[in-house]
């Protein structure tokens, strides 16, 4: 036999499945096409920026400021926690480029020069955490970047989350590298 399909439910695969393909087709190479339900609607940009915009700054700690996006994130369905930081992940990845590194403050990139490369993602995650408007402010002018101002924190809130929503770790690399 040269191949073989299978239809089954994510919920019902189970060890003993997985263990029986292994078996069966050791050498094999697996394909997976995931076939969503016609009803489900996944996460889109603007919901990802009103989670965005439920931070509240009003508060003085950092679970604080978080806690009102998250709980919005917890009250959908686990695959738009996925959606939120792949999201996130993409618009990062935007802002990490040279021309807005020179422009974050005392830290900014200088050749010849150590830069710190968690100071630039934080400082890309303040850009991120201040909103829609502000995100699109910075990348169409490099300059207007904050300075001196970061929110590592952001970079968290998936993982905190699924591991409400789920009690499990969030263990996941999302679709962009957002690392410099």
């Amino acid at each position: 036999m040269d191949s073989a399909a299978f239809k089954i439910q994510v919920n019902q695969l189970s060890p003993a499945f997985i263990q029986e393909m292994k078996e069966k087709y050791g050498e094999a190479e697996l394909e997976i096409k995931v076939n969503r339900k016609p009803d489900f609607i996944p996460l889109k940009e603007a919901e990802f920026w009103a989670i965005i915009d439920l931070l509240d700054w009003d508060k003085e700690t950092d679970e604080a400021i978080l806690a009102p996006a998250i709980q919005q994130l917890k009250r959908k369905p686990i695959a738009h926690i996925y959606a939120f930081e792949d999201i996130l992940s993409e618009k990062l990845f935007q802002l990490d480029q040279l021309q807005f590194a020179e422009n974050i403050g005392e830290n900014a990139y200088q050749k010849d020069k150590y830069f710190s490369v968690d100071v630039f993602l934080y400082a890309r995650a303040c850009v991120v955490a201040n909103g829609k408007v502000a995100f699109e402010e910075v990348l169409g002018n490099p300059q207007s970047m904050p300075k001196g101002m970061t929110f590592e924190p952001l970079l968290s809130l998936a993982a905190k989350t699924y591991a409400l929503k789920t009690g499990r770790i969030f263990n996941y690399t999302p679709f962009f590298n957002y690392e410099t």
